[in-house]
């Protein structure tokens, strides 16, 4: 169950959008909030999975609530414009729904936010288990599944990281940090060699000093990270 909150300024546009959570068996309203600051003290006061987000509202907007907040749940952003999609896009927002949203819409928006949670369950309740050899990236409002034997390498870009796959020439650009990725990856198989890359162990093709080949790619290695280089390869340099 997906503990939920509805935030809207409009007063039948809450309604509808409590009613159409109502109709989503595995999600749970707790709370109904006309802004910004009543949802905050909700969040304050328990977990809350997932938030169903209206835009333009007087005072503080939806997309300034989220940048306010330290640790984030999952938003879903239900507005009336469509030209705050690629700033849903840069805070990393589950879905984006224009109003007015049908059901069918809403309920495969409320999907998508049920399979992340799951999956991030199971990779906390069986730490000890088997690992699974893919994870999942948020690209275009969509879950897209990454298996770790087809990246090649990885490049940090700010906000963003850039994954680069061996038989493809569009990397994946997703929102994520380094720290982040690095910490999903398998160990024994993914080396970072600079603040901006992490290369695939098996894909490397030759080590010098200072930099690492992956075939004709040359990427540089600083010496923060030239410890690890040096226990991979064996060599003393």
């Amino acid at each position: 169950m997906l503990k939920c909150i509805a935030i809207d300024d409009e007063p039948l546009a809450l309604e509808l959008l409590s009613d159409n959570i109502s109709k989503v068996p595995f999600l749970e309203l707790v709370a109904e909030c006309s802004n910004p600051l009543e949802a905050l003290s909700v969040l304050q006061a328990q977990k809350i999975d997932l938030v169903f987000l209206d835009i333009q509202m007087p005072g503080l907007t939806g997309l300034q609530f989220i940048q306010s907040l330290a640790e984030k749940p999952m938003f879903i952003l239900i507005t009336a414009y469509e030209k705050y999609a690629l700033d849903g896009y840069t805070l990393d927002v589950l879905d984006y729904l224009v109003k007015p949203v049908s059901l069918e819409r809403f309920i495969k928006a409320c999907n998508k936010a049920k399979d992340l949670h799951d999956l991030k369950l199971k990779g906390i309740s069986n730490p000890a288990g088997p690992k699974a050899d893919y994870f999942f990236v948020n690209v275009d409002y969509k879950l897209l599944k990454v298996v770790f034997n087809d990246i090649s390498w990885i490049e940090g870009l700010k906000d963003y990281i850039k994954i680069h796959l061996k038989n493809s020439g569009r990397p994946v650009i997703t929102r994520m940090s380094m720290k982040s990725v690095e910490e999903q990856l398998p160990e024994k198989d993914f080396i970072r060699v600079h603040k901006s890359y992490i290369v695939s162990v098996k894909h490397i093709t030759a080590v010098m000093k200072n930099s690492i080949f992956i075939d004709d790619l040359e990427l540089p290695v600083s010496d923060n990270y030239r410890d690890a280089l040096t226990v991979l390869t064996g060599r003393n340099n």
